[in-house]
This record gives structure tokens, C-alpha cells and sequence, in this order.
């Protein structure tokens, strides 16, 4: 075993872990991540049935199910375009309250790490590319999913609050945009690369000449294979003991107009798209700035765009009959 695989099971063996979320897309990547990295971890998963996040009685409960050394944040409520303009108010509330309660009762319960996902929506609409951390309160987020943004970044200021008051160790990361394997392909809720997937492979199989995409194609995103992300929270959880947020991304950039050129081509659709300019583009621009989660724990995305892609591809191709009929 080397030095590096030695230090990362030595933090975890021995400890007990709440992965809120850690039954959805990210979450049972990481999940399976944090059981490969050590041989003695106790994961526990609070499951939305059993355990209601936005409720104070139903953290508490969790908490004493889990007894916690760490808590890990993933859950939120989230969706594409479409979702954040139908459900602004439910976006806002959940999140900021499930996020600002459970960071409340895990410090008084004495979690020794809690680590906090935010979302690149809490950025300012027209951030100077690429998106640095210092950034952040630069100006107003894109509206469409600014209420999502705004309650996420409000958990920043409470993360830096708790450590000044409190000494209470927590992190804030913010992944940009993720794809992969198990990813949510309802065209109702999901973004943009799986509904692209599954709408190419659908005009592809029924013999369509075209498909229709939101927007105009010229807004560009950056893109983060979902097992780097999980590797990048685990390893900021092991390293990294500070309140200043930290982008983790590819440093990779796409227009829309591209990336769907891009899935068409590996999924084998020959056919037009027609672009509905009555839907919104989102934010102009999204790449991030890196450069910190490199200097402050020495991680770097690893996966190449297409061969992620690729991998996206074959797992829904697999299991498409079971996602489309649920």
C-alpha cells in the first residue's frame, strides 16, 4: 500500500459516516468510493422516507441513528432550467433550511467534519471567466436558478460563522456541473447532458431527422465526471480544514451548441437539431478557476470529457428500458 492509500484509509477506518443524499446520483458514487477507500467505515445514508431533512425532529433522529463523525452534505433539492422556473420558492426553502438546520444539530451534537456541497448557481450571472472563488459575491446569480443558488451560498456563510464562533470544522465545495453513470434522464427534471443523450438515442431509434434543444447552443459549461467529483470531496474531507469555498471542476469548456454535436455523434444520431430560442440559455458562461483545490489538497479532475461521455452513454443504453417505463 502506498503512503497516499496508507493516509486515506488511516482517516477513515474507525469512523462513522452520515452521506445525506447518498442514495441519488452523486451520492452512491461516493458512497461506493468511501467503501473502497477503507475497509472500516460505518456508512449510514438517512433515506427521505424515514428521515425528513427539512424537519429538525428528523436530523436529530438521524443524527442519533448515525452517531457521526462526519457528515457529508449532499442532499438537495434540484433540477434543469425547467425545474428551478416552476419551483423557485421550493428550491429556496428546502435547501437553505435542510442545509442551515442539519449543520446546526451536527455542531451540537459535536460532528467532528462536515462537509458542505454548494452548486456553481450561486455565482454572479456575468463572472469574469474563469470563476474564482473570490467572485462569489460579486453580483447577482443567473435569475432562472438564483433562489437554488442564494439558499446554497447563505450554508457558506454559516460554514465560515460556525468556524469563527464555534471552532467547528466545516468545508464548502462547489462542483460544477456533473454527468455519468446513474444520472437522472427524466427529460422533466434532468440537465443538460443526459436529456441530450436521451433525446438523441430516441430520435436515433424511431428514425426522427431531428430533435429539439433549449436555447440558442451559444452558452458554453464545464463539465465534471461524477466518481472525480466524489474523489474530490472525499479528498478535500481528508485535507482540507478551512471555510474558504473551493471550486472543483475539469478546467474544461463547451458550448451547448458542441457538446450536443458531441452526443449525437457517440450515440450515432445523423440527424438535425432545432433549437427552441423561446426557452432560456441559463447562465452565458461557466468555467471555473481550479487553481485551489490543486494548491489546498492537490487534487485534480483525471477523466477525459469523451471517454466520461462514453461511459454515460453505455450505462443508460443498459438500463433505459427500466428508466423510461418507471
Amino acid at each position: 500500500m502506498t503512503d497516499w492509500h496508507r493516509a486515506t484509509a488511516d482517516y477513515w477506518n474507525g469512523k462513522s459516516v452520515m452521506v445525506t443524499g447518498g442514495a441519488g446520483f452523486l451520492g452512491s458514487h461516493l458512497v461506493d468510493e468511501l467503501e473502497r477507500r477503507a475497509d472500516d467505515v460505518d456508512v449510514f445514508v438517512p433515506r427521505s422516507d424515514e428521515y425528513d431533512l427539512r424537519e429538525k425532529a428528523g436530523i436529530r433522529l438521524a443524527l442519533r441513528k448515525a452517531d457521526p463523525d462526519v457528515v457529508l452534505h449532499l442532499a438537495a433539492t434540484v433540477g434543469g432550467i425547467g425545474a428551478n422556473r416552476e419551483n423557485p420558492g421550493k428550491y429556496f426553502y428546502e435547501n437553505a433550511v435542510m442545509g442551515i438546520e442539519l449543520m446546526e444539530q451536527a455542531r451540537k451534537y459535536g460532528v467532528e467534519k462536515f462537509t458542505v456541497l454548494g452548486t456553481i448557481c450561486s455565482y454572479p450571472k456575468h463572472t469574469p471567466i474563469p470563476f474564482s472563488e473570490e467572485d462569489l459575491y460579486e453580483g447577482y446569480p443567473e435569475e432562472t436558478n438564483a433562489p437554488y443558488g442564494i439558499a446554497k451560498k447563505a450554508l457558506l456563510t454559516q460554514s465560515r460563522a460556525y468556524r469563527k464562533q464555534y471552532d467547528f470544522n466545516s468545508i464548502y465545495l462547489m462542483p460544477v456541473n456533473l454527468y455519468g453513470p446513474r444520472d437522472d434522464f427524466d427529460l422533466e427534471t434532468s440537465h443538460v447532458i443526459p436529456a441530450i443523450i436521451r433525446k438523441s438515442m430516441e430520435a436515433r431509434d424511431q428514425g426522427n431527422d431531428s430533435f429539439t434543444a433549449w436555447g440558442t447552443g451559444e452558452p458554453t459549461r464545464e463539465f465534471l465526471y461524477v466518481k472525480d467529483a466524489a474523489d474530490g470531496i472525499l479528498t478535500a474531507t481528508e485535507r482540507y480544514n478551512e471555510s474558504d469555498p473551493v471550486n472543483l471542476g475539469s478546467g474544461m469548456e463547451i458550448s451547448i451548441k458542441d457538446l450536443i454535436e458531441t452526443i449525437a455523434d457517440l450515440t450515432g444520431f445523423n440527424g438535425d437539431v432545432e433549437w427552441d430560442t423561446s426557452k432560456p440559455d441559463g447562465q452565458p458562461r461557466r468555467k471555473l478557476d481550479t487553481s485551489r483545490a490543486r494548491e489546498r489538497f492537490d487534487w485534480e479532475a483525471t477523466t477525459d470529457f469523451k471517454e466520461g461521455l462514453r461511459q454515460t452513454i453505455a450505462w443508460y443504453e443498459t438500463n433505459r428500458d427500466e428508466i423510461v417505463n418507471e
